[in-house]
C-alpha cells in the first residue's frame, strides 16, 4: 500500500511534468494563496529587475492583439461599412448563442472530453419548444420544462456512455447528434415552424443602452465560468481531470463525476444557445444548429491558446468567438464569395487546434 502511495506521488507524465498528488497539492495551495499558474508572477509580472517578460505577454494575448488589428484593418479597408456602431451591435448580438455554445463545449474539453452533439441540440432544443407551443398550444413555461429534462437527459445519457461504459465521447456525442437531429426533423416535419409565441420571442429582443438583453446575459456566463475555473477547487479539479484523469483519481478527484458533469453541463448550455436562437429568430428548423458546430470547436481551442495560454478559459473562448466573427464579417462586407467562410472558419480550427497542442505543451 506505501509502496502504491509513493509510485502515485511520485508520477509523472511523458514531458517530465509532475502529477498525481503532488500535483493535486499545488493546486490546492494556489487556491489558498491564490496564485496564479505562472508561479503567481502574473501577466504583467517583474522577474528579477528584468522587467516585463514581452515574450510572456505576447505568446499569452497573442490572439487579442490579432482580434485588435483585424478591427483596424476591416476598418480601414471598409470604414463605412465596418466601422460603424450598427455593425458592432449586430456582431456581438448574432454571437451570443456561438459564446453560449462555446462556453457549455469548454467545460466539457477542460474536462477531457468532446460533445459533438451540441450543434443538433440547439436545433432540436428550439423545434421541440415551436412545436410544442405553436402547434400543440403548450404554454411557454411548459415547453421550456420539456425541453429543457429532454437536454438534462440528453446530457446525463452522454455522460453514462462515456463514464460507465467507457465509450469515447467523441463516438458516443457524434452518435447522440445524429439521433437527435432526426428526432427534431421528425417533429418539424422536415418543415420551418413559424408563430413563436410573443412570450418568448420580447425577452430575447428586448434591449438596454442599445444592445439585446442576451448579450449581458452572455457576459454574465461567461464571468461566472471565469469564476468557477480560475477561484473554486471544483474548477481546478476539472482541470485536472483533462490533463491526467487517472493521476488526477489516484489524488482523490472524482473524475468520474466530473466528465459525466462536464457532459451535462455541455448539453444544457447548448439547449440554452437554441433557446435564444429560437426568440431572436423567431423561427425554428431542425437544421439550425449545424453552422455552429465547427465555429465552437474552433473557438475553444483558439481560446486556450489566450489569456491563460494551454488551457482553455472562458475569457479565451469569448476573445476567439469574436476574432471568428469579426474575420467572416469583414470578408463578407469586402465582397468575399460564400465559401470564404467555410474556408475561414476549417483554416481556424486547424490552425487552432495546432497552436493550443503547441501551447499545452510549453505549459
Amino acid at each position: 500500500m506505501d509502496d502504491k502511495k509513493v509510485r502515485a506521488e511520485e508520477m509523472r507524465d511523458e514531458g517530465g511534468r509532475v502529477t498525481g498528488p503532488a500535483l493535486l497539492q499545488r493546486v490546492r495551495r494556489k487556491d489558498r494563496v491564490g496564485m496564479s499558474d505562472d508561479g503567481g508572477r502574473g501577466a504583467f509580472a517583474v522577474a528579477r529587475g528584468r522587467g516585463l517578460d514581452w515574450r510572456s505577454l505576447g505568446s499569452r494575448y497573442a490572439v487579442v492583439l490579432v482580434l485588435i488589428a483585424m478591427v483596424i484593418g476591416f476598418s480601414l479597408a471598409a470604414p463605412d461599412t465596418f466601422f460603424t456602431t450598427g455593425n458592432f451591435k449586430t456582431i456581438a448580438q448574432t454571437q451570443v448563442v456561438l459564446v453560449v455554445l462555446a462556453l457549455g463545449l469548454t467545460v466539457a474539453l477542460a474536462a477531457g472530453e468532446f460533445d459533438l452533439s451540441i450543434g443538433a441540440m440547439i436545433g432540436f432544443s428550439g423545434a421541440l419548444v415551436a412545436s410544442l407551443t405553436s402547434q400543440a398550444h403548450w404554454s411557454v413555461g411548459a415547453a421550456l420544462l420539456v425541453s429543457f429534462l429532454v437536454a438534462l437527459s440528453v446530457g446525463a445519457i452522454n455522460g453514462f456512455l462515456v463514464v460507465v461504459f467507457r465509450v469515447s465521447s467523441f463516438i458516443t456525442t457524434l452518435g447522440m447528434g445524429t439521433l437527435i437531429l432526426g428526432v427534431a426533423l421528425a417533429v418539424t416535419g422536415s418543415t420551418v415552424i413559424g408563430n413563436i409565441p410573443a412570450s418568448l420571442t420580447n425577452p430575447v429582443r428586448t434591449q438596454a443602452i442599445g444592445l439585446e438583453l442576451p448579450v449581458f446575459f452572455a457576459l454574465g456566463l461567461t464571468i461566472l465560468l471565469w469564476y468557477f475555473f480560475e477561484h473554486t477547487p471544483l474548477g481546478r479539479y476539472v482541470f485536472f481531470t483533462g490533463e491526467g484523469p487517472e493521476a488526477a483519481r489516484l489524488a482523490g478527484v472524482r473524475v468520474d463525476r466530473i466528465r459525466f458533469g462536464a457532459l451535462v453541463v455541455s448539453a444544457l448550455f447548448a439547449w440554452l444557445g437554441g433557446i435564444i436562437f429560437l426568440g431572436q429568430t423567431g423561427a425554428a428548423d431542425a437544421n439550425f444548429g449545424g453552422p455552429f458546430l465547427l465555429p465552437a470547436f474552433a473557438a475553444a481551442f483558439l481560446g486556450a491558446t489566450t489569456i491563460k495560454s494551454g488551457r482553455f478559459n472562458a475569457w479565451g473562448t469569448v476573445v476567439a468567438v469574436f476574432l471568428l466573427a469579426t474575420g467572416s464579417t469583414g470578408l463578407q462586407l469586402l465582397g468575399a464569395a460564400d465559401w470564404v467562410d467555410y474556408v475561414f472558419y476549417g483554416g481556424a480550427l486547424i490552425l487552432a487546434v495546432t497552436l493550443a497542442q503547441l501551447a499545452s505543451r510549453e505549459g
